[in-house]
C-alpha cells in the first residue's frame, strides 16, 4: 500500500500534536511556492569590503544616469555602494555615533543606574542607532535617529552635510513625492517656535525646497503639526499618495488636502497597534505590514482598519524576541515571491538579529508562513537593485535569492511535518519512500520518527542521504504516528518537495 505525503502550505507549530496533525510543523530556510516546500535562494557578496559599524538600514536608488546606489547606515558611519566599491559619506560635522544595542525605552527602571531623579522616568531613549533614508531626486537625504537630517549631493568625493535649517533632532525622516515636487518630513522633532523636542511633532519643508522649514517665510509651504494622543512617533512610510505614521501605540493616516494653512491632515485610524521599531514596517502596494510592541503582526490597507495577521508560528517569535531590542526588528518585502519578511533578535541566540519569519501574501500560498535561521541586521527588497540586499552583523553585504549557496559556502535547510496518522485506524510498518523532488541540487537526508501514542516513546530512523535521481529509500519503522524531516546542507543546495510516497503495510495494534 502506498500513502502520499500531501500537506497544505505553511508552518503550524502553535498547536498540539493532535491539533497540528497533517501540517508542516517546523522548518528553516524553506518557503512555500505554489503549494509546495522549496529551498530558498542563496546569497552572493556585493563586495569583499565590509561595512564599518553595525548596519541598521539599507536604501537603494538610482541617479539621473541610471547608476545604482545603495546607502548603508551603521551605528558609526554612513556609507555608499556604487559600481562595486564602498565610499564613506559620514558627515564631518554634526553627526554622533550611537549605540549598537538597546537598553529599554524611556520610562521608570530604564537607562543607566543613577541617571535622573529617584522614582522618575529616564529622560531619553536608550536605543540602537537606526537611520531613515529618502531620495531627493538623485540626491540622498539621511537621518540618524534623534539627530538632524544630512544631505549628499551625488559626488563620492564629498561627504554628506547637515541639511540647512532642518530640525536639530528628528526621530524619523521621510520624503513625500508630490505632483510637481517633493517635501521632506521630520516625524518627531523640535517644535519651530520653542525649539523643544516634541515626540509627536511633525514638520515638513516647502515643496521643492528641502532647506526651507520656516512656516512664516514669504511664500513658504512649510508647516507644523502635532499628533493627538500619547506615546511617541516611531516611523513613517508612504503608501501611494498617503503617508502612514506610527506612534508607539497608534497608526495615523496622512492625506494631502492642499489647504494653504494645513496642506496635510493626519487622522488616527488605529489604536493599540503601534510600531515596535523604526525599521519594523513595510508597504506593499497600498497595504502596510508591521510588528507591534505587543509582538503582534498587523496589516493595514488604506481605507480600512488595522488587522492582526493570523500567524500559526507566532508563539516562538513572541516568546523569544530579545527584551529591549525591538528597535532592531527589520520588516521587508520580497516582490519575486510575494512575501513579507520579519528579521528579529531571538533571545535563544543572543541580542542581535538571528532569525526571521515570513508570510506569503497572495496566490495559492497566501497566508502560509515560513521561517529561517539567518543573521541579517538590515534587509531591503529588490528594485532598483536586481536582487534583495541583506547585511550581516559584521558588515558583509549580500545579494539574496541569487545562486544556491551562502556565497560559495554551504547553508543549512530543513522542513519537518507534524505528527500525523498515515492510517488513523491501525498501526503501519513503513518499508520505503519514493521521493518526489524537483530541481534537487546536493544530497537530501530523510529522517522518520514514529510513535504508537502521542506521548509515547519515539523511534527514529535516518537513511543515508539521497542523491539527485535516487529512485527509492528503504526504511523499516512501525507505529501509528509518523513525523518526516527533509534536510540538506551543501554548496550548492536546492530543491523542491512535491508529493513523496510512502510504501507501508499493516502492523497491527499496540
Amino acid at each position: 500500500m502506498r500513502i502520499p505525503l500531501d500537506l497544505p502550505p505553511g508552518l503550524n507549530d502553535d498547536d498540539t500534536s493532535f491539533a497540528g496533525s497533517g501540517r508542516w510543523a517546523d522548518a528553516s530556510n524553506v518557503r512555500f511556492r505554489l503549494g509546495r516546500p522549496q529551498v530558498i535562494g542563496g546569497w552572493e557578496a556585493l563586495t569583499a569590503t565590509t561595512l564599518t559599524g553595525v548596519c541598521r538600514a539599507a536604501f537603494p536608488w538610482t541617479d539621473n544616469a541610471a547608476v545604482l546606489n545603495i546607502a548603508f547606515g551603521t551605528h558609526s558611519n554612513l556609507q555608499l555602494w556604487q559600481g562595486g566599491a564602498l565610499f564613506d559619506l559620514t558627515p564631518a560635522a554634526g553627526f554622533e555615533p550611537g549605540a549598537i544595542d538597546g537598553a529599554g525605552s524611556a520610562g521608570y527602571g530604564t537607562g543607566a543606574f543613577g541617571v535622573g531623579g529617584y522614582g522618575l522616568p529616564s529622560t531619553g531613549d536608550y536605543f540602537p542607532l537606526t537611520w531613515s533614508f529618502g531620495a531627493w531626486g538623485q540626491n540622498l537625504l539621511a537621518c540618524p535617529r534623534n539627530q538632524t537630517i544630512f544631505a549628499w549631493t551625488n559626488d563620492t568625493s564629498v561627504k554628506a552635510a547637515a541639511l540647512a535649517n532642518a530640525p536639530a533632532n528628528v526621530t524619523y525622516m521621510l520624503v513625500a513625492p508630490l505632483n510637481g515636487g517633493y517635501q521632506a518630513f521630520a516625524l518627531g522633532c523640535n517644535e519651530e517656535i520653542s525649539g523643544v523636542f516634541n515626540p509627536l511633532c511633525i514638520r515638513h519643508s516647502s515643496i521643492r525646497n528641502n532647506t526651507e522649514w520656516s512656516t512664516s517665510a514669504s511664500g513658504s509651504t512649510a508647516r507644523e503639526y502635532v499628533l493627538t494622543g500619547g506615546g511617541r512617533i516611531v516611523a513613517g512610510r508612504m503608501a501611494g499618495p498617503y503617508m502612514l505614521v506610527w506612534t508607539s501605540d497608534a497608526l495615523f493616516l496622512g492625506s494631502f488636502v492642499g489647504s494653504l494653512n494645513e496642506p496635510w491632515r493626519f487622522d488616527r485610524v488605529g489604536r493599540n497597534c503601534g510600531l515596535v521599531g523604526p525599521n519594523a514596517a513595510v508597504v506593499v502596494g497600498q497595504t502596510a505590514y508591521w510588528a507591534s510592541p505587543d509582538r503582534q503582526f498587523y496589516s493595514y490597507a488604506v481605507g480600512g482598519q488595522p488587522e492582526p495577521l493570523v500567524c500559526p508560528i507566532r508563539e516562538a517569535f513572541a516568546e523569544n524576541l530579545a527584551a529591549s531590542q525591538g528597535d532592531k526588528v527589520v520588516v521587508s518585502s520580497n516582490a519575486e515571491f510575494g512575501e513579507v519578511r520579519f528579521d528579529y533578535p531571538d533571545s535563544r541566540d543572543g541580542y542581535e538579529n538571528s532569525r526571521f519569519v515570513a508570510v506569503a501574501l497572495n496566490g495559492p500560498d497566501a497566508g502560509a508562513w515560513h521561517r529561517g535561521i539567518m543573521a541579517r541586521t538590515a534587509f531591503v527588497d529588490a528594485g532598483p537593485s536586481a536582487y534583495p540586499v541583506g547585511v550581516t552583523y559584521d558588515g558583509s553585504v549580500y545579494f539574496h535569492e541569487k545562486g544556491h549557496s551562502a556565497d560559495g559556502a554551504p547553508f543549512a535547510w530543513f522542513i519537518e511535518s507534524g505528527d500525523s496518522y498515515l492510517d488513523p485506524e491501525r498501526g503501519l510498518l513503513v518499508r520505503g519512500l519514493w521521493p518526489d523532488f524537483k530541481e534537487q541540487v546536493g544530497p537530501v537526508s530523510v529522517t522518520i520518527t514514529s510513535r504508537w501514542q502521542p506521548q509515547g516513546e519515539e523511534r527514529i530512523f535516518t537513511a543515508p542521504p539521497m542523491a539527485a535521481g535516487d529512485p527509492k529509500m528503504d526504511l523499516l519503522l512501525s507505529g501509528r504516528l509518523f513525523r518526516v524531516r527533509f534536510a540538506g546542507t551543501s554548496a550548492p543546495t536546492a530543491g523542491r518537495i512535491g508529493e513523496p510516497m510512502f510504501d507501508v503495510a499493516p502492523a497491527g495494534l499496540q
